[in-house]
């Protein structure tokens, strides 16, 4: 494609209500079709917007998730650099997808998270005793929309907490678009470094882990190298706190501002309520939107547009959320909604693998918030709120009084 002047830049950004998608992306959605838009670097590509578009997108095998193609677009000079993030099996096709995802499916599946939901709730309660010990104004995100995914996760892979600012220094580096090449460099290695010296830690002493079971499965087997191990777990531990960490930030600031809604997730003891609920908060907030970059690798044809091999393609989750062809008043927060067709967890083989986790970090941290905190509210005005568009769009901080 010939770069136009005219196209507009991706990503747009979130403008007015900070649940709703950028008003181009609904428009588009609304009018139909892929539309053309213009990268950093001058390129062109397209960005699916409707519900149906995106799931062809996010699940043809002839658009490619090979973040290692020279012709894959990106949405920033810092995402261009290739980075462990880029060599992880999400920016990977088949077979190498598979092979590496196969080796922590399980450790993701809806049967080992319900086995974890007593020690997250723990987690859960531990860090609203601490928060409520310091005392009122507590910035909900530093005291537990952060640490409570980033304790789950950490937990799960076998990191000692106490490297927590370590690690979540080093995340911020890697995701935000803002970020120069050598920035997301630098971190990137200092990141590999880490996970390299776990690595041999677990080799002496195995634990219950999933590094653990990864070095004694998988290394000493030969299946995987040092290198895909360090890369695996470093997509596991960012990707495992990072979008959790927005969308309860999202959810609370939502339900703050609509009591009806809040009421009935905080009165329910209905685990069948508790996620509908969930699944109405993934669908509506869609935290996750920006990025999820393909490239087209045959001609072909999605949504009455025709695509060439080598074109760059986005999807655009949250404006395929509120399709309106898919769901009724797409536009409201109904939690007694039943819709688990949403894509906020993207569509097809990379549909995301943590998807069991995230559903019941959220289905605890929400109601304990809301039942432990019932009197919980914002401390400053909602409209002084800063947000902040990194891997996933949520709050910088979140004052809250209780």
């Amino acid at each position: 494609m010939n770069t136009d002047a005219g196209l507009p830049n991706y990503p747009i950004s979130r403008s007015g209500c900070p649940f709703d998608p950028p008003d181009a992306y609904v428009a588009w959605s609304r009018d139909g079709g892929l539309r053309r838009i213009r990268l950093w670097n001058g390129r062109e590509a397209w960005l699916a917007t409707r519900f149906e578009d995106v799931r062809a997108v996010l699940s043809d095998p002839r658009v490619s998730s090979d973040g290692s193609r020279d012709d894959m677009p990106t949405v920033s000079p810092a995402s261009q650099v290739a980075t462990p993030l880029r060599a992880s099996f999400n920016r990977m096709d088949d077979p190498g997808h598979t092979r590496l995802r196969s080796m922590v499916a399980r450790d993701f599946s809806a049967r080992r998270t319900a086995a974890l939901r007593p020690r997250i709730q723990r987690l859960a309660d531990d860090l609203i005793d601490t928060m409520t010990r310091n005392g009122a104004p507590a910035d909900l995100m530093a005291e537990f929309a952060l640490p409570f995914p980033s304790l789950v996760i950490s937990l799960m892979l076998g990191i000692p907490y106490e490297e927590h600012d370590f690690f979540q220094s080093r995340s911020i580096a890697l995701l935000d678009t803002h970020s120069s090449a050598e920035e997301v460099a630098r971190a990137g290695e200092e990141m590999r470094g880490f996970l390299r010296e776990l690595t041999k830690a677990k080799e002496r002493r195995p634990e219950d882990d999933i590094i653990s079971r990864l070095v004694t499965e998988q290394l000493a087997e030969g299946r995987i190298s040092r290198d895909e191990l360090a890369d695996l777990a470093l997509l596991l531990l960012i990707s495992g706190h990072e979008a959790t960490t927005n969308m309860i930030g999202l959810s609370a600031l939502a339900l703050l501002g609509d009591p009806d809604q809040a009421g009935l997730l905080r009165d329910t003891d209905d685990p069948a309520v508790v996620a509908a609920a969930v699944e109405e908060l993934l669908r509506f907030l869609s935290a996750a939107d920006a990025g999820f970059a393909r490239v087209v690798t045959e001609d072909m044809e999605i949504g009455g547009q025709s695509l060439r091999a080598g074109d760059g393609v986005f999807v655009a989750l949250s404006a395929a959320n509120r399709d309106g062809t898919v769901f009724d008043a797409p536009e409201t927060l109904d939690l007694g909604r039943r819709a688990p067709h949403h894509l906020a967890f993207g569509y097809g083989s990379h549909q995301c693998l943590g998807q069991s986790l995230v559903r019941a970090d959220l289905g605890t941290a929400l109601p304990t918030l809301l039942r432990r905190l019932p009197k919980l509210r914002l401390a400053v005005p909602a409209d002084e709120i800063a947000y902040a568009h990194m891997g996933t769009f949520g709050p910088v901080e979140l004052p809250v009084l209780w």
